[in-house]
């Protein structure tokens, strides 16, 4: 069956997803950012419900167009350390591949908004591949590879597993990692072939799972993770903080243990990344503190992401959560879930 997908305002506003009073303004937003809306995930948004936290991350608003100071096309320094095409080298034990461009669906509130669509170009191509794998197997320090993009799990099912093979014989390499939107958005597409190309009998594979609202899981949605779990994949999360989407504590909580039901450990929980026209989406730190505890108070560990901020131009993540100990006077204290304050013998 081919699924269709939503490309452009016309598209959205055909569906029901974009008013006609609303559409005109949103031409600027279709010229500067790719747009793309699967069907079967469009059908899970509430048409009556213009705040719908699936339409949110997914159907453009003229609030895109509104760039504020401080925001960035290159919010995480990718370019400042891409040794070469198509790969990033951040930290020492570990690298990004982009291996494509495209995605099959365009976030709203992409960090590599102005980095990704159809126009920027398909994958790496077989030279840009090769002098990447050359630098990782240079580079003995490299212990693990992510591959990301773009959605790396646009690539066939042959070219995922090439790469898979190629990163296999990198003796140093010992885990491989896919970052990837595919489970939530085109569930069809992880089939047993395409979860069997990016397993490996000699390396560990971790699958990072990006959803931002329990919505997104389908009973379609489960059952690739399911299918990629079969495979001896480890499967982590990765979402994002957004005001309007998962910003109440009830909101988060169902999003963690939707993971978790569908055999995902929850991983990262991002403050959102400075990129251009997205700050209608960011969330105050404190209030994102207040969430994450409040998710440390009510959820068992299994369900608690590491709430994390990419430093500007690609200098680390920090750890944005509030510690439940400190320093008074000569001794510890420690916080419990009740809120009362418990001394701590050192």
């Amino acid at each position: 069956m081919t699924i269709r997908t939503l490309r452009s305002v016309e598209a959205l506003q055909a569906a029901g997803l974009v008013s006609d009073a609303l559409a005109p303004q949103l031409a600027g937003v279709e010229a500067a950012y790719a747009i793309a809306l699967p069907e079967p995930l469009a059908r899970v948004i509430n048409r009556s419900d213009f705040l719908d936290p699936v339409r949110r991350q997914y159907v453009p608003s003229p609030e895109e167009m509104d760039v504020k100071d401080g925001e960035s096309g290159d919010p995480i320094g990718d370019r400042r350390h891409s040794p070469v095409p198509g790969l990033v080298h951040r930290y020492p034990d570990r690298v990004l591949i982009k291996v494509t461009s495209t995605c099959p669906v365009y976030c709203r509130f992409c960090f590599r908004r102005e980095m990704v669509g159809p126009e920027k170009g398909e994958a790496l191509s077989k030279p840009d591949l090769d002098a990447v794998i050359a630098y990782i197997a240079a580079h003995r320090e490299i212990f693990e590879v992510i591959l990301t993009g773009g959605d790396p799990m646009m690539l066939s099912a042959a070219r995922a597993r090439e790469i898979t093979s190629r990163l296999e014989q990198v003796d140093h390499v010992k885990v491989i990692r896919w970052h990837t939107r595919m489970p939530v958005t085109r569930p069809d597409r992880i089939t047993p072939a395409y979860a069997e190309a990016v397993s490996s009998r000699i390396k560990a594979v971790f699958v990072a799972v990006h959803a931002n609202h329990a919505n997104e899981f389908t009973d379609e949605a489960i059952a690739a993770c399911r299918l990629l779990a079969g495979q001896g994949i480890a499967l982590v999360s990765q979402s994002v903080l957004l005001r309007g989407v998962n910003d109440t504590v009830e909101d988060l909580s169902t999003l963690m243990r939707a993971f978790l039901s569908a055999g995902i450990k929850p991983y990262y929980l991002h403050q959102l990344d400075a990129a251009p026209g997205t700050s209608h989406f960011r969330m105050p730190v404190a209030e994102g503190q207040r969430l994450v505890r409040a998710l440390r108070d009510t959820l068992s560990g299994l369900a608690i992401p590491h709430y994390v901020f990419d430093i500007a131009g690609g200098v680390s993540k920090a750890s944005l959560a509030l510690s439940d100990i400190e320093r008074r006077d000569d001794g510890w204290v420690v916080r419990g879930r009740d809120g009362g304050d418990y001394p701590l013998a050192d």
